[in-house]
């Protein structure tokens, strides 16, 4: 009833839990058994490892929070090594999740990856790319579609290209994305924002900037998501203030094939788990039979 399928690859129901929130999923199998998830995007990955931003990390605003971690992970051998080995032992879908600071990065990144019997490739062009003074490869669309026909020509995995909504024009964006090869999209990731501590006088994060998600976005990230879907052909991910079965609902229904799960987790660590739930119920009350039903009706 919940099953969805993505470049092929079948997913027991639609909830992923989103990279950077769910750790590599041992974080969360004490509280609940996580092979229930249709899939596990990983922590962040990079070529090498990295110990992550020095100061405040995670800062709660209304209705989210704001984060500045800094992509602290064991880096792609290290991932390979210690974590992989149990993700697949789960039997979900394993996405890995990869970060870089220069295209070279990612090349290197994904000829590793290549090598294990991931599922997907995440690619996370929201990343400050050093080569180009810092800016993020997923602002503007001609830089995100050199990165992708880049990284594309080397993946023999299918890609998820990871969209920002600080895109300048995100339907631009998920076309570039598509046109370089992407095999489906995942969107979106966290609003530049940015906090103040008024006793201190002082930005609140080292970096001054961080990343916010949460309930606050959801709207946002919903509209982007129908702009998106309305304008591609390959499968949409939604992500964005997911917290309960009707946002998960509107989501499929402007055309997601599936959604992500992050800030919630935090809140309410059991939160994947009543979702799928309530998403079983829901689903046998309304007499859906598929998701195909509901989806891209909007």
């Amino acid at each position: 009833m919940l099953e969805t399928t993505i470049n092929g690859i079948k997913f027991k129901n639609p909830i992923i839990a989103a990279s950077g929130t769910f750790g590599f999923g041992r974080e969360f199998n004490h509280l609940y058994d996580v092979s229930m998830l249709g899939g596990i995007s990983s922590k962040g990955l990079t070529l090498h490892k990295r110990e992550g931003n020095k100061g405040i990390r995670i800062y709660e605003t209304a209705s989210g929070i704001m984060n500045s971690v800094g992509l602290q992970n064991p880096g792609i051998k290290g991932f390979i090594k210690e974590e992989l080995p149990w993700m697949k032992s789960l039997g979900n879908v394993v996405i890995a999740n990869l970060g870089g600071s220069t295209i070279e990065d990612y090349i290197e990144g994904i000829k590793l990856l290549n090598k294990t019997d991931i599922d997907f490739i995440e690619l996370n062009i929201s990343c400050p790319n050093v080569k180009a003074g810092g800016m993020a490869l997923g602002i503007k669309s001609k830089i995100a579609f050199e990165a992708v026909k880049a990284t594309k020509e080397v993946c023999q995995k299918p890609m998820i290209v990871k969209l920002s909504p600080n895109a300048e024009d995100i339907i631009e964006m998920a076309l570039a994305c598509e046109a370089a090869g992407a095999d489906s999209l995942s969107l979106v990731n966290t609003f530049k924002g940015m906090a103040i501590d008024i006793k201190r006088r002082k930005p609140v994060f080292d970096n001054i900037y961080a990343g916010l998600s949460g309930a606050a976005i959801k709207p946002i990230a919903l509209r982007m998501a129908h702009e998106v879907c309305k304008n591609v052909r390959i499968p949409v991910i939604g992500i964005g203030g997911i917290y309960t079965v009707e946002d998960i609902i509107e989501f499929i229904m402007v055309g997601a094939s599936a959604v992500q799960i992050g800030t919630a987790n935090f809140s309410e660590p059991l939160i994947c788990k009543k979702i799928i739930e309530d998403l079983e119920k829901y689903f046998f009350q309304e007499g859906i039979n598929n998701i195909e039903e509901i989806r891209g009706i909007i």
